[in-house]
């Protein structure tokens, strides 16, 4: 018992210490263990093959599919058409969506998909970003209260009661009634009174935002030239292929070619302009061509000419091709070559568009154009290939890339197919036709299988820190059972506690939990406290399920410090916000999360 009591002590200490990191410490955890033999190898390592780790690996690469396909970006948008400029819509809307969302995906993925959604927002609307930020985060760490596989503390106590024999656990949606609640308590809190705790200016200073497509566009004075051309059956571009046509369609019209919207059995594909790609009956292309030449280019090739398409048809455009700066590099062999001869179409699959010489645009007779040290030309082309230009360093600097660069999706096109496969997991683990861990695998097997995630990105994907760590972490669990120390320190809590009745006593719990996750990760607090909770609840004669319950719900309540949660540090630095700031809407939080988790634990629990 003593030497599992030294093994916890110094576990703890490393993790409020910080060194080394969490998941190495769960190793040790692991070592000390085994070396001691207070378990043997297989006990000791059982955590590695735990359903818990399983599930979580799933749940990783199933909220990818997610973001890869554009779902958690369409609903973000979603928030900003519905909100307009109402800063406590957006809040609320902000908010409801993240804990929705954040019940069936990884917190951090989330935050990290919605902070880009939230800046935009402030940026066009002038609202400070203080102010909704950190709602955002809020919401989110509230989510881990909405089901069983909403937080790696959920998925860890339903595992210890299972382990345990309790029956029933808590089940998929046992969670939601505590978290709906939270959220909305929370919600009106943030409206109320924590957007003010945080500042009382309702605007901010505005936001540098990256450029966009069409702000590179415009800084060289093409963006009154961007028009689509439709092709006609009877165009005489049919049959003809992009190698053939580039050089003439510039020297008689002034046009550049960009890329090509072609229809596959009704669903559209975007293809940048590359040589072999072939003009066909139907092909929307997407071209550089002055206002005055556009009534000659349709008449002459008897097809359609128009503007730009609408902000939202756009995006799907620029999902493929899009436009960047390139700055020729001091030992550039391309230095004092021709644009015709140096031929980037053929060589790498980019149009240039425009040459910057001395901060004098040049979009005219390009091809003659002799490149100089200094000069920035503007190239599209399919970003892949736009990309691949950074290879060529000692030729080419990319100076410029547009926010659609980072916003590209994965997998754009299998929204639906996500959608169906997060609807069957769900389903399957609500139900109870699977074991959670099962559907999350069989999900994530889905996702790839789908398409909505590579094969080669998976491992990068599932955060194995977090594994590890939570692997690590169960074996200690297995080791304060076996050794009789967590019904110990189970029966000395009644002891010193029971007089306060089962509702002080939960109460108690959810404030220790609360205390250690401050310090240590939620994961590592759910697997040291649980027990001791459930076996106080045996103690006293009073059902288990209400004080793994709250044990659960604490551990997501990590609103009082940013180092509390990794959804709080990554709000920290965008929202500007300091330690104190986190204090003041975090404290309140905390203790109306409290009342609600002990009083909802007592009636749906503990009745009578």
């Amino acid at each position: 018992m003593w030497i599992v009591a030294g093994i916890l002590a110094g576990a703890i200490g490393l993790f409020v210490w910080g060194r080394p990191r969490a998941d190495i410490v769960g190793v040790l955890v692991v070592v000390a263990l085994m070396s001691t033999g207070v378990l043997t190898p297989t006990e000791a390592l059982a955590g590695f093959g735990s359903p818990v780790v399983i599930l979580l690996a799933g749940i990783f690469i199933v909220s990818a599919g997610l973001v890869n396909t554009g779902i958690t970006q369409r609903l973000g948008e979603f928030v900003v058409k519905v909100g307009g400029r109402s800063e406590a819509r957006l809040v609320a809307l902000v908010m409801v969506l993240s804990a929705g969302i954040g019940s069936v995906m990884n917190s951090s993925a989330i935050v990290s998909m919605l902070i880009p959604v939230v800046l935009t927002v402030t940026a066009a609307t002038g609202l400070n970003r203080k102010r909704m930020l950190m709602p955002l985060c809020v919401a989110v760490m509230i989510s881990g209260m909405m089901t069983s596989i909403a937080s790696s503390p959920n998925i860890i106590i339903e595992g210890i009661l299972g382990e345990r024999g309790i029956t029933p656990t808590l089940g998929f949606f046992g969670f939601t009634p505590f978290g709906v609640v939270t959220l909305a308590v929370s919600v009106v809190f943030m409206l109320v009174i924590g957007r003010n705790l945080l500042s009382r200016n309702r605007t901010g200073a505005a936001d540098a935002q990256e450029p966009s497509t069409f702000d590179v566009i415009a800084s060289y004075g093409l963006r009154p030239r961007w028009h689509l051309l439709h092709v006609s059956a009877d165009s005489p571009l049919v049959g003809q292929s992009v190698a053939a046509q580039r050089q003439p369609l510039r020297d008689r019209y002034g046009l550049d070619l960009l890329g090509f919207e072609k229809h596959t059995r009704g669903a559209a594909q975007y293809l940048s302009a590359r040589p072999e790609t072939v003009f066909e009956a139907g092909d929307l292309v997407f071209t550089l061509v002055d206002e005055q030449q556009a009534a000659a280019v349709a008449a002459d090739l008897r097809s359609q000419v128009t503007g730009p398409r609408a902000d939202d048809e756009r995006r799907e455009v620029l999902q493929n091709v899009g436009v960047a700066e390139v700055m020729l590099a001091p030992e550039s062999k391309s230095i004092g070559m021709t644009l015709g001869n140096l031929d980037l179409a053929t060589a790498h699959n980019v149009t240039v568009l425009a040459v910057r010489h001395r901060g004098q645009n040049i979009t005219e007779n390009l091809s003659s154009r002799t490149l100089d040290f200094g000069d920035a030309m503007l190239v599209g082309g399919n970003w892949d290939d736009i990309e691949r230009l950074s290879d060529s360093r000692r030729n080419f600097i990319l100076l410029n890339l547009p926010a659609e660069y980072e916003q590209r999706l994965v997998a754009p096109g299998r929204g639906r197919a996500a959608v169906l496969i997060l609807i069957a997991m769900v389903t399957c683990m609500a139900f109870g036709w699977l074991p959670s861990a099962d559907a999350a695998l069989l999900g994530a097997l889905a996702m790839v299988g789908a398409g909505c995630v590579r094969v080669d990105s998976i491992y990068r994907l599932i955060s194995w820190s977090t594994l590890v760590l939570i692997a690590g972490m169960l074996p200690l669990a297995t080791a304060l059972a076996k050794t009789g120390t967590t019904t110990l320190i189970a029966h000395h809590l009644v002891d010193t506690l029971g007089d306060l009745g089962p509702t002080g006593v939960l109460a108690v719990v959810f404030l220790v939990t609360a205390v250690v996750a401050l310090f240590i990760s939620n994961s590592a607090t759910a697997v040291l406290i649980a027990p001791v909770a459930i076996e106080a609840a045996q103690a006293l004669h009073v059902s288990p399920q209400g004080f793994a319950m709250t044990v659960a719900i604490a551990c997501s309540a990590a609103f009082v410090t940013p180092v509390s949660s990794p959804t709080n540090m990554l709000v920290m630095e965008p929202g500007g916000y300091r330690f104190s700031d986190y204090a003041k809407v975090g404290l309140p939080l905390l203790a109306l999360t409290m009342v609600i988790t002990v009083v909802m634990a007592r009636l749906i629990y503990l009745p009578g």
